[in-house]
């Protein structure tokens, strides 16, 4: 109990309150009825808080017992599948040995976009109940519903029968078991949808202890989120079928947006394309080894000796036949490899694989333009159009091999289709290809632009429209093309065939920049880095000014498509981004492209990393060059 100027705090709540009464700045000596009020007031407002305390208190009680809620795209994707298969269970697996015809019918059957593809059927043994019943082999790949699709069609350009077309062999179009994009069952839904979006993949197998435990389509994750009452029911129908379903007899197309129709009667011209190429070996490079660092290479100046190179490149124009097989039309290929330098330890020089490799697809292309073309298998008077890159590369490969040429490397090579505005390649490893557009404003309003700079800082709308994907075994070990003197195989190899590269085609636009590179530059300068380069080459060469694609595409209009610029400059667009590569390769100041990843992968690494880089620039003009395509 304490006693203070004239009246006696008796409890705990009483010395608070007196404690109020003193911050309100009210003095023990101020009247009875001044005194009266401060403790009424501050009575008042413990009660309040005290109030306000238990309500809190309740609340917290309250929310603690609530369920709580998990968002869709935070639930494992094991649930999904284990409600999929609640609902409905499906075999889906094929033989390797079905028909086209025989998936089709299982896949409109089962209602599935893809299966798994096993090698055999076995007998299998139940302890439980003694008895002997079917079971499954290993899984040696997949199948789609595009792919056979994709196996239809290619038959439709062969000439063949609907017969011969349904009778092929699933097994030998799957995607191989090495190929295949899985998750696993502790990633949540929204890892699997990224993964899906990013490689442009229809559904996922779940693998769990090295087994498949069922596929995932974007579909069964879409389904996950709704109940059945959802999906069905008077009150569904009402809210979202009644009102739009069945389209009147009066529905027509709606014609291309304004900013597209430009594109789109270019379309209707055959595109060409000038090519530059650049090289720089490792500057810490000699003809008897190679340097990791300064350190190992001494004060000499840097390796400018482009024999010294392990990269290996090739640019070859080809007349091969149209479609019809009557006349003979330019088709422009390319290749990039980059021999294995860890060969030199084994007393192989690592040169003679990659310029073998790029060499031999040369050669192939040469004779076949000779020849007219592919020959088709059922006779030697038919010829296919074009030789796909896959091809190019399988047939250099078996080349390579035939030489016993020892050694490995990654490659990457593409075919340039100017009538149809395709640019098709396959990439093995961690070469690529990127390309750049402009967007103009109108468009670049409804797509993803760049953010990292902000809007005072952008003066291009050039964009990164596309990135091939690459293939790593693990974090600077890509896979790749090699021979050993026999053949490696096995999980554990980093060989690949080049039947596993990452084939696919890209729709080309007038005025578009495409690098192929080595990983030499992808390692050491940023891919927006290299899109401003290329810009600056475009306005140094009069290309565009200002960022005004209108004013490119009236020029255009006009009949002046400076093709002639465009052939005599592109070789410097080339030098400009190896250059910049072997500057960031030099400095340690810098956190490269290589450097983050080695951090992110738990490797401690600073600056650019030293490497051979070779960049073949090209750039897709209206008209061709009086100089030729390459320079």
């Amino acid at each position: 109990m304490s006693e203070e100027g004239g009246w006696v705090a008796t409890t705990a709540d009483e010395i608070r309150i007196f404690r109020k009464c003193f911050m309100s700045n009210v003095k023990p000596e101020d009247s009875a009825d001044a005194r009266a009020q401060a403790r009424g007031q501050a009575r008042g407002e413990h009660i309040l808080e005290e109030k306000t305390k238990n309500d809190d208190k309740g609340e917290e009680e309250l929310e603690e017992k609530k369920p709580t809620r998990t968002r869709l795209r935070d639930v494992p994707i094991s649930e999904v599948l284990k409600a999929k298969h609640t609902l409905r269970w499906v075999e889906c697996v094929i033989h390797k040995d079905a028909t086209v015809r025989e998936s089709i019918q299982t896949c409109l059957e089962n209602g599935l976009s893809g299966m798994m593809v096993i090698d055999k059927l076995v007998n299998v043994h139940d302890a439980d109940t003694s008895k002997t019943m079917m079971g499954r082999g290993k899984v040696v790949g997949m199948i789609t519903s595009r792919d056979l699709l994709r196996i239809i069609n290619a038959g439709f350009k062969d000439n063949e029968t609907d017969s011969d077309i349904f009778e092929r062999i699933v097994g030998d179009y799957m995607t191989p078991i090495t190929q295949v994009i899985y998750a696993r069952p502790e990633e949540t839904i929204g890892i699997c949808r990224s993964i899906m979006a990013k490689l442009g993949v229809k559904c996922l197998p779940i693998l769990s202890h090295g087994r498949v435990e069922g596929l995932v389509t974007a579909r069964d994750m879409s389904d996950y989120g709704l109940d059945a009452v959802d999906r069905g029911g008077k009150k569904h129908y009402l809210e979202s079928i009644s009102e739009r379903v069945g389209l009147s007899s009066n529905t027509s197309m709606a014609e291309p947006p304004a900013y597209l129709r430009a594109h789109l009667a270019l379309q209707q011209k055959p595109l060409f394309m000038n090519m530059g190429m650049s090289e720089l070996p490792h500057p810490f490079k000699t003809a008897e080894s190679c340097g990791i660092s300064r350190r190992d290479f001494g004060p000499d100046e840097v390796t400018k000796d482009l024999s010294l190179s392990e990269d290996a490149h090739f640019i070859l124009r080809a007349k091969l036949p149209d479609e019809n097989g009557k006349e003979k039309r330019d088709v422009i290929y390319a290749g990039v490899a980059d021999g294995v330098g860890s060969w030199r330890e084994y007393g192989v020089d690592p040169r003679e694989f990659s310029s073998a490799l790029m060499r031999e697809c040369e050669n192939n292309l040469r004779e076949a333009a000779a020849q007219g073309g592919k020959k088709v298998e059922k006779g030697d008077e038919k010829f296919r159009r074009q030789i796909t890159p896959a091809e190019v590369m399988a047939q250099a490969y078996q080349r390579v091999k035939a030489d016993n040429i020892i050694g490995s490397s990654t490659a990457c090579v593409s075919m340039f289709d100017g009538l149809r505005h395709q640019l098709h390649f396959s990439n093995l490893g961690d070469s690529g290809i990127i390309v750049l557009r402009h967007i103009d404003a109108t468009i670049a309003g409804t797509l993803k632009r760049n953010t990292k700079k902000g809007k005072m800082e952008r003066y291009s709308d050039l964009r990164i429209a596309f990135v091939s994907q690459q293939q790593l075994r693990s974090f600077n070990h890509p896979y790749q093309l090699g021979w050993t003197g026999e053949e490696l195989h096995g999980e554990n190899t980093s060989f690949k065939s080049a039947a596993e590269s990452c084939t696919t085609s890209i729709h080309i636009r007038r005025g578009d920049i495409i690098i192929m590179a080595t990983d030499g530059l992808f390692d050491n300068v940023e891919l927006e880095d290299i899109a401003s380069i290329s810009l600056e080459w475009e306005e140094k060469n009069g290309f565009i000014r200002d960022g005004d694609i209108a004013a490119r595409e009236k020029r255009w209009e006009a009949g002046s498509s400076m093709t002639n610029q465009s052939a005599d400059g592109v070789t410097g667009l080339a030098a400009a981004l190896v250059q910049r590569a072997r500057e960031n390769s030099l400095d340690k100041s810098i956190d490269s492209p290589f450097a983050i990843l080695a951090k992110e992968n738990d490797i401690m690494w600073s600056g650019g990393m030293p490497d051979d880089c070779t960049v073949i620039a090209m750039h897709v003009v209206g008209q061709p060059s009086a100089t030729g395509v390459i320079n």
